[in-house]
């Protein structure tokens, strides 16, 4: 089963990814939801920069617009929070499978590893 917050924080990534701006809609998002939208908000370059540094085949521009925010969202749970990288994978990887196309589970599932190893070995995240 999908977690309500992150399938809403994906939801707004999309809109926000989709119409370009500078600030994502979070008024009717949980706290939590909110929180994961403002934090892949606020870091996307860094994010972005960590993705692109993985996924060495693929332009982040060029991935599918829902792939590319559920990338966004792991990897900021993988920088900034304290659960595990097993978690955090697996949440992605339903994510895919319930949004976007039958192959993005071992796409993302192949990215977030390479983010993971790069993002948490020897690091503590902050926050």
């Amino acid at each position: 089963m999908i977690e309500r917050d992150r399938a809403d924080a994906l939801g707004a990534l999309y809109a926000w990814d989709s119409t370009e701006t500078d600030t994502a809609e979070t008024e009717d998002l949980s706290p939590r939801a909110a929180h994961l939208v403002g934090g892949v908000v606020s870091n996307a370059k860094a994010i972005d920069q960590a993705i692109g540094d993985a996924a060495t085949s693929w332009r982040i521009e060029r991935m599918a617009v829902v792939d590319r925010n559920i990338l966004r969202l792991a990897t900021f749970e993988l920088q900034h929070t304290k659960l595990s990288r097993a978690i955090v994978i697996d949440e992605a990887i339903r994510l895919a499978k319930e949004f976007s196309t039958a192959g993005s589970g071992k796409f993302i599932n192949g990215v977030l590893e390479k983010v993971a190893t790069n993002v948490r070995d020897g690091q503590e995240p902050s926050s």
